[in-house]
């Protein structure tokens, strides 16, 4: 009910206002105002209200449901305006209104003013339980907020959503945005008549997203659906759904593959993540190996909790396992959402402390896969009503939400907004391309890795499918070592030095992989020496594993590893350089267990060029080492 009356017996002596006194004729616009406001018809009551109070100027119960009308339509300036009128008129008969007062001067965000209100309302005679929890759960909730404003100084951050227009919206709600790491596609979900859910995409034209329309295939048979979410390489979706055959109970997750004909037919991703409880809000890391979801089985910390289950190597989920009390609360924790740097994970928490309802938060995973304790992303993203899902585009810079703001087209609409610096996720460009067999052509599917180099972790692993084709996220501010692995082919790598530079654009990288064959060679992609040193560089073993595991798994193999100058210098100086320098690489090797007889290596200095020695550039490519196979 719009008016917020919980205090009660509050003796409310020497007020001017008497509720009595209100003649007929207001009372009954009065009246129909409240019949109107008990069926949520909130904009209709408006004028009835107004009416009343133009008719009587004192009545302050009239100034009182005006304020709470407009508190409802999160018109909180409005709200404002007609509850200190109210107040002015009588203060005494005001004081039980202190505490929605408070709510609507927080919606506003005069979050100092809205403690003195709280407190005000506390200090009050003979309030009821009810009425002293709600308002200290008000009190903690603005407490918060000036701590938190206090603690992030002004930087001239502007929050200033934008309506994502009709193209996307419709006077029905739309919710649950997903977007790919190209941000050319956008998935969501629309609840139309009769409640039924249904998913819906949009492509980008130009700078804006074109007429969304439903989603083809199989994907929308089913009425009851939920959230969805879209793989980062736009070839998976996963979504929420209570089919009538094939579920575990309640609400199940799913998942679809596109092909030509358009979505195949769901998946229900089986009992190591679905049980007979509500299973809902997924969300896949861009390698497509991680999968995050919330659920409210038992077990948990609260409500509903956030899971995390990975994919295996025969393409089955790994049981689903909670991440854990300092990211769950006691409360209800949704919608995550995993941003394609595979570190930055957004959320929703009614649990953990905040503004009021639900608040979103940030966690951060670091280079030993820990996560960090929930960042509150602060107001005005965060308010005190409650926050939906997030998203955010690849570049860390826009984000996309649901809301039902003051310009919506009917229900919750989606919008687009600029994320705070500090809480942006890393900056993520990607590689893409097909993997084939040098010789023949074919399209391989293989195995792709994304490396750390200054850790040596593994990033991120995609299997690709029988296409080939593959797409790997590149988050900026590291340097990455970029690998290939098929078995009977010799390994592909790549390094991406993105620690101390911005890409131009994002990659395109068709590899053919070259067959395991006498004579057949590769150029060592990341083991750059020092000028004029041979000793191997501290990440050398990130490729030296690869040939490492070619050799292990092909135990009549044997190589050569050569090493070439350029020009510069004396020819006997650079044979005996480019020797030590394989000779590094070759022992190593035969430190790891390989034995001497399968690698041998030779220096051959300057005497075999491949680019132009006379460019830097050409200097550049003839300094190599190399592996070439002698014997199968």
């Amino acid at each position: 009910m719009l008016v917020l009356l919980l205090a009660t017996g509050v003796v409310a002596n020497a007020q001017q206002y008497d509720p009595e006194k209100v003649n007929r004729k207001v009372m009954a616009l009065y009246e129909k105002a409240i019949g109107l406001l008990r069926d949520d018809a909130f904009r209709e009551a408006v004028p009835l209200l107004l009416k009343a109070v133009k008719e009587d100027s004192s009545f302050v119960d009239g100034y009182l449901s005006l304020a709470g009308t407009f508190g409802q339509l999160k018109q909180y300036k409005r709200s404002l305006l007609f509850y200190e009128k109210a107040k002015q008129l009588d203060s005494v008969y005001f004081r039980v209104y202190e505490l929605p007062y408070s709510i609507n001067l927080a919606g506003n965000g005069q979050f100092a003013d809205a403690l003195q209100a709280v407190n005000r309302f506390l200090q009050l005679p003979k309030l009821n339980e009810r009425s002293i929890k709600s308002a200290t759960y008000r009190k903690n909730s603005y407490e918060f907020a000036l701590r938190f404003a206090a603690s992030h100084p002004e930087d001239h951050y502007a929050f200033t959503p934008v309506n994502l227009g009709d193209s996307v919206n419709s006077p029905f709600a739309e919710y649950y945005p997903s977007v790919t790491v190209t941000d050319s596609l956008l998935v969501f979900t629309r609840r139309g008549d009769h409640r039924r859910e249904d998913f819906f995409q949009s492509t980008m034209r130009g700078h804006d997203f074109g007429k969304a329309s439903l989603i083809d295939g199989d994907i929308n048979l089913e009425e009851q659906k939920g959230a969805i979410t879209v793989s980062q390489d736009g070839e998976w979706m996963l979504f929420t759904g209570r089919f009538n055959v094939g579920g575990y109970g309640n609400f199940d997750l799913y998942l679809s593959y596109y092909t030509p004909q358009g979505w195949s037919e769901p998946q229900n991703l089986g009992p190591a993540v679905n049980t007979e409880f509500w299973e809902s809000s997924p969300s896949l890391s861009p390698d497509k190996s991680t999968l995050y979801f919330s659920s409210d089985r038992p077990g948990g910390y609260g409500g509903s909790d956030l899971y995390v289950s990975h994919r295996l190597p025969n393409g089955q989920w790994s049981p689903a396992e909670n991440m854990g009390p300092e990211i769950n609360s006691a409360g209800d924790d949704l919608a995550p959402f995993i941003h394609a740097d595979n570190q930055s994970l957004y959320y929703t928490s009614n649990g953990l402390t905040g503004y009021g309802g639900s608040d979103l938060f940030l966690i951060r995973k670091d280079s030993q896969g820990k996560w960090s304790k929930p960042e509150n992303l602060g107001y005005p993203i965060n308010t005190i009503e409650n926050e939906g899902s997030l998203a955010v585009s690849a570049d860390g810079l826009t984000a996309y939400y649901a809301s039902d703001r003051s310009d919506s087209r009917g229900l919750l609409d989606l919008y687009k907004f600029e994320l705070r610096p500090d809480i942006r996720p890393n900056r993520t460009y990607y590689v893409k391309g097909v993997i084939t067999d040098r010789k023949t052509g074919k399209k391989l599917p293989s195995t792709v890795e994304l490396i750390n180099n200054e850790t040596g972790t593994t990033l991120m692993k995609v299997q690709t499918d029988e296409s080939g084709a593959y797409l790997v996220t590149l988050p900026l501010g590291k340097n990455y070592t970029f690998s290939v692995n098929r078995k009977g082919y010799l390994y592909f790598n790549e390094l991406y030095k993105l620690g101390s530079r911005m890409p131009d654009s994002v990659y395109r990288k068709d590899i053919a992989l070259q067959p395991i064959e006498l004579n057949a060679s590769l150029t060592f992609r990341n083991i750059q020496f020092a000028s004029n040193e041979f000793s191997l560089p501290a990440d050398a073993s990130i490729e030296l594993e690869k040939l490492y595991q070619v050799l292990t798994d092909n135990a009549a193999l044997r190589v050569e590893i050569g090493g070439h100058t350029d020009n510069i210098g004396q020819l006997a100086d650079n044979l005996k350089l480019s020797a030590n320098r394989a000779k590094a690489i070759t022992d190593w090797l035969i430190r790891k267990g390989i034995a001497p007889e399968r690698v041998t290596y030779k220096g051959y200095g300057d005497t075999r060029p491949i680019a132009d020695n006379k460019t830097e550039a050409g200097r550049a490519i003839n300094r190599r080492t190399t592996v070439t196979i002698t014997g199968i």
